[in-house]
């Protein structure tokens, strides 16, 4: 009888704790799920209050504690700060929060850095390149809205200037993507590259038109451009043979020579000239030099008076062909053949920069 009573307790001791693990794994599953629940509901709360959504502690505390939160600061101090970030730091923060995004993204942090890194290669040509390339996106964007949603909503999104289609995505004509663009190498941008397929001889102090895309891994570009008519490539281009176009005007348009004159014996010059005629320019450097030598003409010089001016390319040797070339002051045109090739449009240097630029790039053996 005694044994039955110690058998039935033992029975009722193991049953209790086996419905307290029972109970104590539905409270634990209940308090996870809750818990889970209120980090849902307060990483929700959050999304929709874009001003509370990033408020990242500062590392400093105010007289009573309290933590100080960056977007706490006044307009005016927090963009000094963004002003002082790097571009690859600056697009970090863009995408931390919406608010910041917007601030991040502004065209007068950007501008700084486009003018700092590529001033002095994007011209105007590059910039109505990329205002074309920015209204053929658009319009691309809006062939695929319609096509995927239907003729209502491409009207809305026309009607709308595409905000909607854009809104979680970089403005495609924020001065930002123009600068993401080209450090990525996407945007082929026109330029003019010094000395030609690498400083072959034949090309020395000279610049030629093409498109360009820079490698941010090596620090360099590649130029596409025709070559007698055959699309041809050149790499690993250094940023010190590079420059924005001279002209707007094209390498297939003759340049109007509107300083001759004034020219004189001893200013630089760089003119359009060409092997053969249907083929496009490039630009030339030499020096504007006297119609007799010798040293009483350089005495006496009156060479300024006259109707024709000697132009010398030094960068050849002497006894070459193309070493000199004589032009006229009162009806330049084109002029040449195919043994002497086709000079074009005269530009006058008055730039100390130019001239050095074009200095830079003699070689060893040529100066």
């Amino acid at each position: 009888m005694e044994d039955s009573k110690i058998l039935l307790s033992q029975l009722s001791y193991y049953q209790v704790v086996e419905v307290m693990e029972s109970e104590m794994g539905k409270i634990l599953v209940a308090w996870l799920f809750g818990a889970l629940f209120l980090m849902f509901m307060y990483c929700f709360k959050r999304s929709r209050d874009n001003a509370s959504l990033v408020r990242f502690p500062m590392l400093y505390m105010d007289e009573v504690g309290k933590e100080n939160y960056l977007l706490d600061l006044p307009d005016l101090a927090l963009d000094s700060i963004l002003m002082k970030l790097s571009p690859a730091n600056l697009s970090r923060m863009s995408r931390v929060s919406t608010t910041l995004r917007g601030m991040c993204t502004s065209d007068h942090l950007w501008e700084r850095h486009l003018k700092r890194k590529w001033g002095g290669l994007i011209g105007n040509l590059a910039y109505k390149e990329w205002q074309w390339s920015i209204a053929s996106r658009k319009h691309q964007i809006t062939i695929e809205c319609s096509k995927k949603v239907g003729l209502v909503a491409s009207f809305w999104s026309n009607k709308s200037g595409n905000r909607g289609m854009l809104s979680s995505t970089l403005p495609v004509d924020s001065i930002m993507a123009l600068y993401l663009s080209l450090e990525t190498g996407k945007f082929w941008f026109p330029a003019q590259v010094f000395n030609r397929e690498n400083g072959h001889v034949g090309f020395l102090l000279s610049c030629y038109d093409a498109e360009l895309s820079y490698n941010r891994f090596w620090g360099n570009f590649r130029a596409r451009f025709s070559s007698e008519g055959r699309p041809t490539l050149e790499p690993n281009i250094d940023w010190t043979r590079l420059r924005a176009p001279a002209v707007e005007a094209g390498p297939h348009t003759l340049h109007p020579s509107d300083c001759l004159d004034y020219l004189k014996p001893g200013d630089h010059i760089e003119i359009q000239w060409k092997r053969t005629r249907h083929i496009p320019y490039g630009w030339w450097y030499g020096v504007v030099g006297h119609l007799e030598p010798g040293e009483r003409c350089r005495i006496c010089c009156e060479c300024h008076r006259s109707d024709k001016v000697v132009l010398e390319f030094n960068q050849y040797d002497p006894g070459s062909r193309w070493r000199e070339t004589i032009i006229r002051r009162s009806n330049h045109r084109e002029i040449g053949d195919g043994l002497h090739g086709f000079y074009g449009g005269i530009r006058k240097l008055y730039n100390k920069y130019e001239i050095s630029m074009w200095q830079q790039q003699r070689q060893p053996e040529a100066m």
